[in-house]
């Protein structure tokens, strides 16, 4: 197999905290850091969430635009995505950075649980969020934390609230949510390539999991995505040292597939993005 790979990098999330892994970039001067060193590891998408100075998270307009700004100027051709997710802020105030045009941004179609809590994504919101992506040109990535997720981004698609060909994303391993199971793994493939043919795809896996879903999605044809928010160890018992070292973990279950890593230009072309 000789098609590209995507890496895609979640360089912090909202959950991992420097008492977790002192390798987590909080200030957005740690993240373009380490956003340029997994990106000269081989990540062409930047999967992005930012902090308060105490480490809760935020979605905060200002320090998004900060990090975009550092991350264009370090990292050319990038594809930056934004996250739009429920624990930065609550209702529109979780899409008040999709003015800034980023590339892409997370879109979660539906509710499910978390470990602690429900991730509420009430279908008014979803649709306005997909809205607002459609104002300013973002191109939404599915995440999808169930079945049913992949199928409302369908209707969503047909319905002309997704457009242009969806990007799903399958999240997996996350506590009381959908388990890392290969024969749900092999059903949401052919479930994406059943509603929408050809269309590219990806998956990520929560912390062990996140080495299995790399060599599922690669393994598959797909696209793979790894970083400290989804994982903060290289194993067991050894701290991963940055995102870059995760990035590179991913690379070479690229190679050993024969999956050349894909540049960000190859990554615009398979996306259908504007160019950098």
């Amino acid at each position: 197999m000789t098609k590209p790979c995507i890496i895609c990098v979640a360089i912090t999330g909202s959950v991992p905290r420097k008492a977790d892994n002192p390798a987590v970039p909080i200030t957005v001067s740690e993240q373009v850091e380490s956003t340029h060193a997994a990106f000269e590891a081989g990540a062409s998408i930047c999967h992005a969430h930012v902090r308060n100075n105490d480490e809760s998270p935020s979605s905060d307009p200002d320090k998004f635009a900060a990090l975009m700004e550092g991350v264009e100027k370090h990292c050319p051709g990038m594809v930056i995505q934004l996250s739009t997710g429920g624990r930065s802020g609550a209702g529109q105030e979780r899409g008040g950075m999709l003015p800034l045009r980023p590339d892409m941004a997370s879109l979660a179609v539906g509710s499910n649980n978390f470990p602690t809590r429900v991730y509420e994504n009430p279908p008014d919101l979803v649709s306005w969020l997909a809205s607002e992506m459609r104002t300013y040109d973002v191109k939404p990535e599915i995440e999808a934390f169930d079945l049913s997720h992949i199928l409302r981004a369908a209707e969503m698609h047909m319905a002309g609230e997704i457009i242009d060909t969806p990007y799903v994303q399958f999240v997996m391993g996350v506590k009381n949510a959908m388990p890392a199971d290969r024969h749900v793994f092999d059903f949401y493939v052919k479930t994406v390539e059943r509603l929408f043919p050809d269309a590219p795809w990806c998956a990520a896996g929560i912390g062990r999991n996140q080495i299995v879903l790399n060599e599922w999605a690669v393994a598959a044809g797909g696209h793979a995505r790894t970083g400290l928010e989804d994982n903060v160890r290289l194993d067991k018992d050894t701290l991963a040292p940055s995102n870059a070292a995760l990035v590179a973990r991913l690379a070479d279950i690229c190679a050993r597939h024969d999956r050349p890593v894909a540049t960000p230009s190859q990554v615009r072309a398979i996306l259908g993005l504007r160019a950098a």
